[in-house]
């Protein structure tokens, strides 16, 4: 349910190729980094809100004035919400404006131009960063910027769930946390993860534990369990003959990036369910050589079909979302409509195994919760 709604954070490494997406924390951003094109422009200046705008007198680097809470809190546009700074640095790759890797820039180093003794107040105030970045990628960032761009973060949508007792639509299958859906809604606030899992978690495994009291043992048929297992070792009797599974989930992720990433359009989407079909007759065909034994590719192997189906359902739940809701962006229908508000986008396996979309409607929300929301307005 609900796989459109997919966060991204906004700054994740680019290079090199090996560290790709690894996050890089907003505490950088906080500390004061600035975000510059090629040009070495700050480019989040050209879009903000209405709703936040405020602008002081005439220099940049002071920063502007944000209107919500605290009226005369100083707050760079930097640290806007997660997708509006990740879909600015998008479109600043797309007009051409990115960095040579296929990102923007993240400057702290700008400091030492104003503190004293900058270079030390990075180390202390971001060790974590400075060591990654000089381990990673053989960057100094009191020195220098850092090249990022947008990376996977969150998913919203997952298994569709009772919200009681965090049982799925199969019987004795329960899911809590993020591979569940419909807690979080279009878009998920900080911090909202650990306590969703620590509370959906031990309703799930309360629950299931009753369940396995109550229910008698499942049968386990032997000739799926050999089906299974030689799928599963297919990939070895390939060997070197067969295509290389990195490969394979390389252009997976380059073309979810490009045509159903953080900003999106139906034409990009309908090309992706294309790559995807292609990209899934290629899966039957990889190899791998070696052993059982820590075999990265091996695992790759195994992954891939799972990939594939993920990525299939985000597509397809893109193209019914006809609107721009939370961590759904799309270019040709910017705006949130309210019929798109009144339902979940549910994603089912069909008869023959192929993936069918529906149209859940919301239950109306319970009197004693709606007393809350009218009660906080």
């Amino acid at each position: 349910m609900d796989m459109e709604f997919v966060q991204f954070h906004p700054t994740g490494m680019v290079w090199p190729p090996s560290v790709r997406g690894i996050l890089v924390t907003e505490g950088v951003r906080g500390e004061g980094g600035v975000l510059r094109n090629q040009l070495g422009r700050r480019f989040m200046f050209d879009d903000i809100p209405e709703a936040y705008k405020r602008q002081t007198a005439d220099n940049e680097d002071e920063g502007w004035l944000y209107t919500q809470g605290d009226k005369n809190a100083r707050r760079p546009p930097e640290l806007l919400t997660r997708d509006h700074v990740a879909r600015c640095i998008v479109r600043e790759i797309k007009q051409g404006r990115g960095s040579p890797h296929g990102g923007v820039y993240l400057d702290i180093a700008w400091i030492k131009e104003r503190v004293p003794h900058a270079a030390e107040l990075i180390k202390k105030k971001l060790p974590s960063m400075y060591h990654q970045f000089k381990q990673l990628a053989d960057i100094d960032i009191t020195k220098e910027p850092m090249e990022v761009g947008p990376t996977t973060h969150y998913v919203m949508g997952g298994v569709r769930v009772d919200g009681d007792t965090q049982m799925s639509s199969v019987p004795g299958m329960f899911a809590a946390g993020e591979c569940a859906a419909g807690l979080h809604g279009a878009n998920r606030l900080g911090g909202n993860s650990l306590s969703d899992l620590l509370v959906f978690g031990k309703r799930a495994g309360a629950h299931a534990a009753v369940f396995a009291k109550t229910h008698d043992a499942g049968r386990v048929n032997p000739s799926q369990v050999e089906e299974a297992a030689r799928s599963a070792l297919a990939p070895f009797e390939r060997g070197d003959t067969g295509e290389s599974p990195y490969q394979v989930q390389m252009e997976l992720q380059e073309h979810m990036q490009d045509l159903v990433g953080i900003v999106r359009t139906e034409i990009e989407m309908a090309r992706a369910l294309d790559v995807l079909a292609d990209l899934r007759q290629r899966t039957a065909r990889v190899g791998v050589g070696g052993n059982r034994e820590y075999n990265n590719g091996w695992h790759t192997a195994l992954d891939l079909p799972n990939l594939l189906t993920v990525s299939e359902a985000v597509a397809r739940a893109g193209l019914e979302r006809r609107e721009s809701r939370g961590a759904h962006f799309r270019e040709d229908c910017p705006e949130k409509v309210d019929l798109f508000g009144r339902f979940n986008v549910v994603v089912r396996k069909g008869r023959d195994g192929e993936m069918v979309i529906s149209r859940q409607p919301i239950p109306e929300m319970p009197p004693q919760l709606k007393r809350v929301v009218e009660e906080n307005k």
